[in-house]
């Protein structure tokens, strides 16, 4: 049996799926990014390749995805993240869709139609207000770690708005709530409310609302948000992190099978 492998390298994380000629997902791979793309893209797959039990040579066919997709060189072929997530997007969700995908240093709204083609996209300001490097930055200044961010903000029972717009102000924000008594798990709540404006000033949403990426992956508070302020339930597909990797990977196999798909 042949098998594919779609390789997500993120500005934080890199992520690797290797599916089988079904598209049944056989292996994963996480780890850090780090400063060295080329061999966490390695490493994802030695440790994938291991799980699954297979050797390398019985991987047909490669994509690679991301921030970091040009230094993956053994990858025969390389597509935007736009490209992955939808794809992946679509494989779990077969209807016209809006995937909004938020990511360590950008955040993407993508709109697919009925058939899975994409008919527009659009990616926020060039800023990391609205990112996971925002709410890792609000972590630092609570000294929390990233991961209980969630937690604690589904303990909140105050709403506490973050008004500005700029990561850098919106540190110095929160500093002046703590002085002011406010307590660190409405502030919490208060930062993923403002990744849930910024979500919302991008774009509307058109189709079933879809939410992947690694934030999305630890913060299921936000999902819940994010819903609430577009008026309908947020579906997450099974391991909204590996996403991106998963839709390489489909890529992958419609290349090798005769070609990918018109859109």
């Amino acid at each position: 049996m042949p098998y594919f492998c779609g390789v997500d390298i993120g500005a934080s994380a890199a992520k690797l799926v290797i599916i089988d000629e079904k598209g049944r997902a056989v292996a994963k791979a996480l780890r850090r990014s780090g400063v060295d793309y080329a061999e966490a893209a390695e490493r994802c797959l030695a440790e994938a390749l291991s799980a699954a039990g297979l050797a390398r040579d019985e991987v047909r066919g490669s994509v690679s995805t991301g921030y970091g997709r040009d230094n993956v060189p053994w990858a025969d072929a390389r597509k935007t993240e736009i490209a992955c997530h939808g794809k992946g997007a679509w494989h779990h969700f077969r209807r016209k869709m809006t995937v909004i995908d938020i990511g360590a240093q950008d955040s993407k709204v993508i709109h697919l139609d009925d058939k899975g083609c994409r008919t527009g996209f659009k990616m926020n300001r060039k800023c990391a207000a609205g990112t996971g490097s925002f709410l890792e930055e609000i972590a630092l200044r609570l000294d929390l770690p990233v991961a209980a961010l969630n937690g604690l903000a589904e303990r909140s029972t105050k709403d506490v708005t973050l008004g500005s717009f700029c990561t850098v102000f919106t540190a110095t924000e929160i500093l002046a709530r703590i002085r002011s008594g406010q307590k660190v798990e409405d502030i919490a709540k208060g930062a993923l409310r403002s990744v849930v404006k910024r979500i919302v000033e991008m774009d509307t949403v058109d189709g079933a609302l879809v939410m992947t990426g690694g934030v999305v992956a630890h913060n299921p508070l936000l999902v819940t948000l994010v819903g609430e302020a577009f008026g309908r339930q947020a579906l997450v597909p099974p391991d909204p992190q590996h996403v991106g990797a998963f839709g390489a990977a489909l890529l992958a196999m419609e290349r090798a099978q005769g070609g990918e798909q018109p859109c």
